[in-house]
């Protein structure tokens, strides 16, 4: 089945080439060389700038080319799968511009806008070397003038703080702080009296070695009353709504570095002999990769209904969005340490096995659970909403049904998002949990005409057990808004994943028909329910009511998986040629 999604990113691959070839700008082993030495990879960025990338982070609206946001997902994720510094450093800019996007006017959006597509890196200037995570805790200010704002302080820990030349700043507008007492500032540094600003130095890392982690200080910098996006004291909010786009779109990162480690370890494994045998021959490392695919594509799924629930399910974001980037990263750290297992003492070794690609794309995939809101930042996003999750299921509350269908067919087309509708509570709860009793109960209708579907029917009942388990867990805890106790993460853990679980089901229900009536080479993973299956058995196992899959589906997954990597394709649900097929 071809997703449309991967339209641009298709085209991406045609103009970078095959990653393989020592002698291409983005090449597995310029990657390398440059992780040695530390460096920011000048010629891959503007490679990627020669293709005009940047014009992909504008939303249409404000005169870019970002109409649909699983297309942005699926372009970066090329990115990543070649290598994750790379996709840091230059998709940094997103992240930057999103303010702007979220809380600015339409002629701020369209000021920041033309910056982006000009090639001008953006920065998010968050976070300080105090306060970390604590943006209520932030130091720098910025203080009302005749002329406009006065500056003041440090940002620490800023992709592209140096390179970039623009920022949007975070900075406090109110002595006495609080959720209104912040303010987002649009930077441009070449506006600014050179005096009045003092880079801090790239703090060395051990991974994404090149990207600009730096910083930069503030000191009497001046800017206009029109830098200021939106009213003054919705600084937070913006920002809180930034993160759930942010938040969403990080999946991309995960999902190529899980591209790129299932690769080198299924190739590895299919030349390697031991004990007289293939590698691959052996059952144990059978196993381990088809499990690792599994994860993979329990995370693909994941991803593809995230992003599009960002145009299909706006207003519920603040949920779905905290789940993803809880479950994402922390699955991909996960299939890539079992991976790693397998590979051995190569997945160490710089100079031996492709470049010493496994053990970089490991070190550099570690920042992903931790930028744009940590593991335990995401979890407690969810603890916040539990009162509002078991109200709206107990309630009954009429969920989103157009809005769940549309974010798990991947054949509809979507609108462009109307950023306003971005909230900071899911008022009516989460469409996609809310609709699981009724899509379990059409996978149980379906299994009864086709006996293949029954190992699915049987892990979604357990799935929908599983969310009734935790909503009555979610209902015993008393609301613990600051000290949150340890028992409220693990339930958080288990509801995050539930919802990956229901996007999972939802996706095959909306989509299987039209990848069975395109046959390709991902088409077994879809006949029967064999990937939702498999996916489910990893998340049950995570939400505490295991339920494992037949052998025979991880069999059919592995023979899917070493035939997309032997023929150039991609490690996904979706047929789609990489460069190296070529």
């Amino acid at each position: 089945m071809r997703y449309a999604a991967f339209g641009d990113a298709e085209r991406l691959e045609r103009v970078l080439g095959d990653p393989g070839d020592p002698d291409s700008v983005f090449s597995y082993r310029a990657c390398a060389e440059y992780d040695d030495a530390d460096a920011f990879p000048d010629a891959i960025c503007a490679e990627l700038d020669g293709f005009d990338l940047a014009s992909r982070y504008v939303p249409t609206a404000f005169g870019g080319g970002l109409a649909d946001y699983q297309d942005c997902v699926q372009t970066m994720r090329m990115v990543s799968r070649r290598d994750v510094t790379v996709a840091v450093a230059h998709g940094k800019t997103y992240l930057g511009a999103v303010s702007a996007w979220v809380g600015g006017s339409q002629e701020q959006a369209e000021r920041v806008g033309a910056l982006v597509r000009s090639g001008t890196p953006i920065s998010w200037a968050l976070t300080e070397r105090a306060h970390g995570s604590d943006l209520l805790a932030g130091g720098v200010t910025a203080t009302r003038t005749e002329a406009g704002y006065r500056l003041d302080g440090e940002k620490w820990l800023i992709n592209n703080a140096t390179r970039g030349g623009a920022l949007c700043v975070l900075a406090r507008t109110d002595d006495n702080g609080g959720p209104r007492g912040f303010s987002v500032l649009i930077v441009e540094k070449d506006k600014l009296d050179p005096a009045s600003h003092t880079p801090v130095p790239k703090q060395r890392t051990h991974g994404i070695r090149g990207a600009d982690i730096s910083g930069i200080a503030f000191d009497g910098a001046v800017v206009g009353h029109d830098d200021l996006i939106g009213r003054e004291g919705t600084g937070l909010e913006s920002v809180l709504k930034g993160l759930q786009l942010t938040r969403t779109l990080c999946c991309a990162l995960s999902l190529g570095a899980s591209d790129h480690a299932l690769g080198i370890a299924t190739r590895f494994a299919g030349r390697r002999g031991l004990y007289g045998r293939g590698l691959v021959e052996l059952p144990a490392a059978r196993h381990a990769l088809a499990t690792a695919y599994a994860d993979h594509l329990l995370v693909e799924a994941v991803s593809v209904v995230g992003s599009r629930a960002i145009q299909a399910l706006t207003g519920e974001m603040s949920v779905m969005s905290a789940a993803v980037k809880y479950l994402v990263p922390t699955r991909t750290e996960a299939t890539i340490a079992a991976l790693r297992k397998l590979v051995g003492a190569r997945s160490l070794l710089r100079d031996v096995h492709e470049d010493g690609a496994f053990g970089k794309n490991e070190r550099d995939h570690r920042i992903v659970s931790l930028f744009d809101g940590n593991t335990l930042v995401c979890l407690n996003g969810l603890v916040n909403l539990f009162s509002i999750l078991t109200r709206t299921a107990e309630q009954g509350v009429a969920f989103d049904a157009e809005g769940v269908a549309l974010a798990a067919s991947v054949t509809e087309p979507m609108e462009p998002v109307d950023h306003k509708k971005l909230s900071l509570l899911p008022r009516k709860g989460s469409s996609v949990l809310l609709a699981l009793p009724s899509a379990v109960a059409e996978v149980e209708a379906m299994a009864v005409l086709d006996a293949d579907l029954a190992p699915l029917a049987a892990a979604a009942r357990s799935l929908l057990g599983a969310l009734d388990g935790v909503y009555a867990a979610m209902r015993d805890l008393p609301p613990a808004p600051v000290a949150v106790p340890p028992a409220s993460f693990a339930v958080a853990r288990r509801l995050a994943a539930c919802l990956g679980g229901a996007a999972v089901l939802h996706l095959w229900l909306r989509s299987h028909a039209a990848a069975l009536a395109e046959p390709g080479p991902s088409t077994p993973l879809w006949r029967g329910g064999v990937w939702p299956t498999l996916a489910l058995d990893r998340l049950l196992a995570m939400a505490g009511a295991p339920t494992p899959a037949p052998a025979a589906h991880y069999e059919t997954a592995f023979a899917v998986l070493t035939e997309q990597v032997a023929t150039g394709r991609l490690t996904s649900l979706f047929d789609l040629e990489l460069a190296e097929a070529r």
